[in-house]
């Protein structure tokens, strides 16, 4: 039933859905309300022509995709628990040197199993915990600080440098490295995560009570974007990646940072992907 909900609510409109299902008219709007009378709410705003979803009718999609996704994830899986070691693994990674850590074990995971899939999907360090929680991901890597008590992980003993993305034209980017007072009163984006940015607030030390702070960004391609526009000057890690408009200079006393690849202690793992965590362990 929850398959139908969600067919309407893409297509916002019950004869459109029906088709997409092959299922008629009628039968569909009947699963409808049957669905808001056992849930007791009303997930629809029904018009002429379409329908619109209510805040309960946001709510439940948000959470049926979760739980469709699941399913579909689940009944793949124990499809291919009889065979040959098989099945999709899902990896969150955020923007890290490290990926060739994770690349690496991947490549030769698959040489010894060549019927599993990996499946990478960069995104930002919070989404990649939340869809761990939620089963959706197998695996993240992750840029510290990470509290790591909920996972089970592995370093990747790669260290991750730090550079400072200034903009085409301007003063400092003849310089070979940047210092706290370089930047010091510079407009200014930081990471949009909290725990990052205490890391560089540390690293300004005095000089951080008093930072002009433009904004703040959560990936290196958006906040390069940002500095070449002139909006200010962004710290991140250095990937030795080229942006247009900008050049990435190092930060100097060094910041440094790691990197972690995590899964989770407690939960039903795929086959393929338990068979992944017991191989990251033994390499």
């Amino acid at each position: 039933m929850l398959r139908y909900f969600l067919a309407v609510a893409e297509e916002g409109n019950i004869t459109w859905a029906a088709q997409l299902l092959r299922i008629s008219q009628p039968t569909l709007s009947r699963q409808l309300k049957q669905l808001e009378e056992e849930l007791g709410v009303t997930l629809f705003e029904r018009g002429s022509h379409t329908i619109t979803l209510t805040e309960a009718g946001r709510l439940l999609r948000d959470r049926a995709q979760t739980i469709v996704s699941l399913a579909d994830k689940a009944e793949y899986e124990l499809k291919q628990s009889s065979y040959e070691l098989s099945g999709d693994i899902m990896a969150g990674c955020g923007e890290v040197r490290a990926m060739t850590f994770l690349a690496d074990r991947m490549a030769a995971f698959r040489t010894l199993h060549p019927g599993v899939r990996f499946h990478v999907v960069s995104t930002t360090a919070d989404v990649i915990q939340d869809q761990l929680e939620q089963g959706l991901l197998d695996f993240g890597l992750l840029a510290d600080p990470v509290d790591t008590s909920r996972y089970e992980f592995l370093r990747t003993n790669i260290t991750e440098h730090w550079c400072a993305m200034i903009p085409d034209g301007h003063p400092l980017q003849a310089q070979e490295s940047l210092s706290p007072a370089d930047l010091a009163n510079e407009a200014l984006i930081l990471p949009a995560r909290e725990p990052v940015r205490r890391v560089v607030m540390n690293w300004f030390g005095p000089y951080a009570a008093h930072l002009n702070i433009a904004g703040t960004c959560n990936l290196p391609a958006n906040g390069a974007a940002m500095a070449s526009s002139g909006l200010g000057l962004y710290p991140c890690l250095d990937l030795g990646t080229t942006y247009p408009g900008v050049r990435g200079i190092r930060l100097a006393p060094p910041l440094e940072s790691s990197s972690v690849l995590v899964w989770k202690k407690q939960g039903t793992a795929s086959p393929a992907a338990a068979a992944f965590a017991k191989f990251l362990q033994t390499m």
